[in-house]
Formats: C-alpha cells, sequence, structure tokens
C-alpha cells in the first residue's frame, strides 16, 4: 500500500471496499444461518429477499457515511473513537433498511434480527480492513523516513508510563524509526514493574533514574507526565537533572488540548519547572465582571508586569485600554502585539510620564478611565540606592499625582503593584514603595475610588530580574555571580502574578494590602545552579559562581508581612489581606512635605535622605539590622 496512490483514489477506494464488505457480510451471515440454523427455518430469507436487502444496504451506508462526513477522516490518523463509530454507523444504516422493508417494501419476512447482526459484522470488517490499511501506511512512512545507524541512536528514557508516553512512543517507532534505542520507562507504581506500554518495559521508580542513566549511557530522558503535582515534578525533574543526558519535558494539561503529536510539544526544562508551584485556579466570571466595558488605565505598560495585565486585562473584554509609558519602544511593541490579536479592540498607547502631574490630569480628563493599574516605578534596588531622589520623585510623586486624579475625576478603582521589599524596607526602592502603600491607604478614607495595593515578590524573566542575567552570565561562559550564598527570594512567574492581582481586586473594599502566597523562598545560589544545570554543564568544571557580597541596601531574605500586620483570609488560597494601618491624608502630607524639600532643594547627601526616611518610614531598617551583619 502507497501513500501517495491511495490519497489519489481515496474517494473511489474506500466507497467501494465499503460496498465489498456489505456483500462479504450478508454473505457470511447467510452461511451462518444455512450452517448453524441459527434462525427458525420457517423464517427464512429468500435469495431474492437478500439481494434486494444487499442493494438497500449499500444505497443507505453510503448515504449515512457521507452525511456523517466518514470518507473526510484521514486513514493513519483515527483512532477507537472512529472505529466505534463505523460500527455503530453501520448497525444504524441496517436498522433503517429493516424500516424500509417492512413499511416501504412490504416484504414478507424482514428479519429485524437479521439485519442488526448483518450490521455488526459489516461494521468489524470496515473496521478491519482500515486498520489493516493503518498499519500499511505507517510502515510506508516509516520506511520512507530516515534511517539511524546504531552508532546514530540516542539512548533515550522516558519518564511516566501513561498515555502520553504510550503516544510517544508510538510516534518514535513510526516515524522516527531507528533515531531513538528507547532503553525502557520509569513508573513510580512499583505494581508496574515488568509490564510493557507499546513494546518498551517499566523497568524502575524515580529512585532507579541516576542508576540506570549510569549504567545504559542514556543520552536523553523525556519527561511525559502531564497530570502530576508541581513538587513531585519538581523532585523528579531534579533527579534527572542530576544524570548527564538531555531533559525534555511535555508542558502542562492545558496546553496539550489542542496538539495531536504529542513528541513535538516536547520541551527543554524551564526553571519554572524547579520551582515547585502549581498552576492557579481563577474565577473569571467575577473578573470580568470588573472589567467588561470599563475604560482601563495601566500605567508602566510597556514593562514586563504592565504588558502582561494589558494582555490578561484584554481577554475580558474592556471597553477601552490605555497603556501608558515614558518608554516608547516597549511601549509600541505591546500596542503592535494586541492591535494584531484585537483589531477591532479599542486600544491605544501613550506616551508620559508619571511625574508630570499636569499631564496625568489633562489624561484622566480626555479619557475618563475607571480601573487604574499602577505598575510604573523605578524598580532596582542597586540604581535607587545611587540615584535616591530619582526614586523619589518617580516612585513616591508619581503614585501620589495619579491617587489624586483618580479620585478628582471619579476613578471606580485604584490598584497599586507593590513589592514584598516595601516590607522592613532596608533601601531605598523598598521604602518609596512603603510610603506608596500608606498613600493609597490614607487616601482611601477620604475618596469615592477604591485604593488598594497587590504584594508579591521577583517574578521570573521580568526585565532586569537575576534570570535573564544568570542566562548572560552562561552563555558568556562565566563566571554567574551570586551576591551570598544564603541569600533567598520569592518567585512565580509573570503571568501567575498578574492573573492573582486580577482575581485580588475582585475581593477589594478598598484600603487592602493583597499579599500573594509566594510560596517558599528559593535560594538564588542554588536558582544559579539549577540553571547551570539546565544549560547542560557542570558546576565547577564548565563553570563557576562567583559570590560577589550584598549589594547596598540587600537583604538576605525578603519578607511579605511587617510584624505589626495581620493576615485575613479570602475566597482564593493564595491572596491574603493585610489590616489596614491607621494613617491619615494629614499625617502623608507631612510625610510627603519632607520628602518635596529634598526634591526641591536638590539634597544629594545619601545620608540625609536615608535618615528621612527612617524618620518617616517607622519600619525601615539598615540592611545591617536585618541580616544580622
Amino acid at each position: 500500500m502507497n501513500v501517495d496512490s491511495l490519497g489519489k483514489y481515496r474517494n473511489i477506494l474506500l466507497p467501494l471496499m465499503d460496498c465489498f464488505c456489505v456483500v462479504l457480510g450478508y454473505y457470511l451471515m447467510s452461511v451462518l444461518i444455512t450452517d448453524s440454523f441459527l434462525m427458525n427455518p420457517t423464517s427464512a430469507v429468500t435469495r431474492q429477499e437478500i439481494l434486494i436487502s444487499i442493494v438497500l444496504a449499500i444505497i443507505v451506508l453510503q448515504i449515512v457515511f457521507r452525511l456523517t462526513k466518514r470518507y473526510s477522516r484521514i486513514i493513519r490518523y483515527e483512532n477507537n473513537q472512529d472505529y466505534f463509530m463505523y460500527i455503530l454507523l453501520s448497525i444504524l444504516s441496517l436498522i433503517i433498511v429493516s424500516v424500509i422493508e417492512e413499511l416501504v417494501l412490504h416484504m414478507k419476512n424482514p428479519s429485524i434480527k437479521l439485519n442488526l447482526a448483518v450490521g455488526l459484522l459489516i461494521g468489524f470488517l470496515i473496521v478491519v480492513y482500515r486498520l489493516v490499511i493503518r498499519y500499511a501506511l505507517l510502515s510506508d512512512i516509516a520506511n520512507k523516513g530516515i534511517n539511524y545507524t546504531d552508532e546514530n541512536q540516542e539512548r533515550l528514557l522516558i519518564i511516566g508510563g501513561g498515555y502520553s508516553a504510550n503516544d510517544i512512543i508510538k510516534t518514535l517507532k513510526s516515524t522516527l524509526k531507528g533515531k531513538y534505542d528507547i532503553v525502557g520507562i520509569i513508573d513510580d507504581n512499583e505494581k508496574r514493574m515488568g509490564y510493557s506500554v507499546s513494546g518498551v518495559k517499566i523497568i524502575g521508580t524515580r529512585n532507579d533514574i541516576e542508576r540506570i542513566c549510569e549504567e545504559n549511557k542514556i543520552d536523553s530522558i523525556f519527561f511525559t507526565i502531564v497530570n502530576i503535582d508541581q513538587e513531585n515534578k519538581k523532585e523528579i525533574l531534579e533527579i534527572c537533572n542530576r544524570t548527564k543526558a538531555k531533559v525534555k519535558v511535555l508542558p502542562g494539561l492545558r496546553e496539550l488540548i489542542s496538539e495531536e503529536n504529542l513528541y513535538s510539544s516536547l520541551r527543554d526544562v524551564e526553571i519554572e519547572d524547579l520551582l515547585g508551584r502549581d498552576p492557579v485556579e481563577l474565577d473569571n466570571n467575577n473578573i470580568k465582571s470588573l472589567i467588561k466595558d470599563k475604560v482601563v488605565l495601566v500605567t508602566g505598560g510597556g514593562g514586563s508586569i504592565g504588558e502582561e495585565l494589558c494582555r490578561q486585562i484584554m481577554l475580558h473584554n474592556p471597553k477601552q485600554l490605555l497603556m501608558l509609558d515614558i518608554y516608547e519602544n516597549s511601549l509600541y511593541d505591546i500596542e503592535q502585539e494586541l492591535k494584531r490579536k484585537y483589531p477591532t479592540e479599542d486600544i491605544k498607547a501613550i506616551i508620559a510620564n508619571i511625574r508630570d502631574e499636569e499631564r496625568i490630569f489633562e489624561l484622566f480628563e480626555e479619557f475618563s478611565p475607571e480601573i487604574v493599574f499602577h505598575a510604573a516605578a523605578h524598580k532596582h534596588v542597586p540604581l535607587m540606592e545611587n540615584n535616591p531622589t530619582e526614586a523619589i520623585k518617580n516612585n513616591i510623586f508619581g503614585t501620589y499625582n495619579l491617587v489624586n486624579a483618580c479620585d478628582k475625576y471619579n476613578a471606580k478603582r485604584f490598584i497599586l503593584i507593590s513589592t514584598d521589599k516595601a516590607v522592613n524596607p532596608t533601601n531605598v526602592m523598598g521604602a518609596t514603595k512603603r510610603v506608596c502603600e500608606m498613600i493609597i491607604q490614607a487616601k482611601d478614607k477620604e475618596s469615592n475610588t477604591e485604593y488598594v495595593a497587590v504584594r508579591f515578590g521577583n517574578v521570573l524573566g521580568s526585565n532586569g530580574s537575576v534570570i535573564p542575567l544568570f542566562k548572560k552570565q552562561i552563555a558568556a561562559g562565566g563566571p554567574v555571580t551570586v551576591t551570598h550564598k544564603e541569600i533567598t527570594r520569592f518567585f512565580m512567574t509573570i503571568p501567575e502574578a498578574v492573573a492573582l492581582v486580577l482575581q485580588s481586586i475582585t475581593y477589594a473594599k478598598g484600603g487592602e494590602i493583597f499579599v500573594l502566597d509566594m510560596g517558599e523562598p528559593v535560594k538564588i545560589y542554588d536558582l544559579a545552579k539549577s540553571l547551570i544545570e539546565l544549560s547542560g554543564l557542570t558546576l565547577g568544571k564548565d563553570i563557576d559562581i562567583e559570590i560577589t557580597g550584598l549589594r547596598p541596601g540587600e537583604k538576605l531574605y525578603e519578607e511579605l508581612l511587617m510584624n505589626e500586620e495581620n493576615l485575613e483570609e479570602t475566597e482564593h488560597d493564595k491572596i491574603f489581606i493585610t489590616e489596614p494601618m491607621d494613617f491619615s491624608m494629614e499625617d502623608i502630607e507631612v510625610k510627603l512635605d519632607a520628602f518635596r524639600e529634598i526634591i526641591d532643594n536638590e539634597i544629594t547627601d545619601k545620608q540625609i535622605i536615608k535618615d528621612t526616611f527612617k524618620k518617616h518610614v517607622p519600619t525601615y531598617r539598615e540592611p545591617e539590622e536585618v541580616n544580622g551583619e
């Protein structure tokens, strides 16, 4: 059987084969009836009636198959569901034949039992010949594929003995015949030891991975389990990374819904796979009810968090999306991306500086945003330690301008994107964000606008974050620089952080600081080590990690709560609310006057600025106090 010839004549051959199955089915059943006397001889069907039934069955079967588009199916991609449908439709066709024989042709001896039996037999014959063709087609494809020599074969170990592994093994044995020498399968269910999946034996559990890889000189590992909690996935992948094999994984179930070929979905292990965080579940109906048909403004729309906010906001049908940023290049990129995806939606990119009070007020007067996500901020700790007045101007007074604009122009809700560095801050950046939290809590008490903040830690892959830096250092041959061997940080992915921000606002009443559950803190040293291993390098041999010492204002351990705050649960297990603190706008204005004085007098003395923060941000600490140095 040749692939090309079948494709050329399939519209003729397949119907003819089905007609032949009808004739063969009736013939085999008549032989069976005659020889076995399964039917009462007094009600036996005559030869003429059988011929009439055959003609009727051919006509009806062809009509039914064509109405249900059976001939548009590609044989080599058919599955059990298709085979079941062939049998079901064959039986249905013969039931229709029985009805026609009795009600239209008024045949003397119509037999529903005979036709049902024949229908089952015809369906079985159709399935058999299609399975034969499918096997021949796949063999033909495999024979035309690349022939690998034993020396070129990759020795492969598969993790997981489920449906995904079965699908991938079949692909490897057909279209990639000879490329891989599949040594075996790892499965933690010890009762399955010795069983086979598509001819490949289950040879061990996760505890055997390192030994099997060493003994069998494994080149590649395919992690094929998609329905697994993140903690177990992390543990197994860490074991795999201790071997010398290249590791590839299947993404989660959501990403695989539309994929037919699982082999093509295999990807390299990412650092997110090793974080051990389960996917976030959201109440999208509540989020949509808040955003749908609203004018939404995102400041810092060209930044990592701002871009993802814009992407996820557009999923909930806003009336208008305003993306504000001072940097034109990144803002242009996200504008073009969203306009390609949503060509008919109202999306505007606005170049503006949040420090410019007059410009901000003009924009609010023109567009009247109802919901404001404030993600614009200077966020790099070392840079802000060296440029503290810029942090004050942008983070504190930029936020202050937006807060006042929301109040004046009756925005419904203002959401400040805050940070774990605002908790007991030891640096200028964290202290400015803490002042921002104080501003929104105080303003909420006297405004119709609902002001809230969402506080979370580091996000993987954001601009200037540690992961892109490590990747650049690894690509350059090292060393990878870590400031302290014990330094830890909270991490989550950008989509996860933004999804939880959107979920948080559904619980907002005004004045809350929402705290996101960031999971367990991660050692930066371990993160660097994992990235080195994921790159196929050996620490100490191919590349080194260099300890450079803590930078000014840097903490060893970040916190998400201050001592005086109490946590309150929400309906979502990853979102908590802190108890609002007792600040009035009069208190805040006193603090802001002190910071205005620094700007107006162009004070650059870092000690004076630090002393001002100590006075007006009660939780501010020197790094040495927190780090125990």
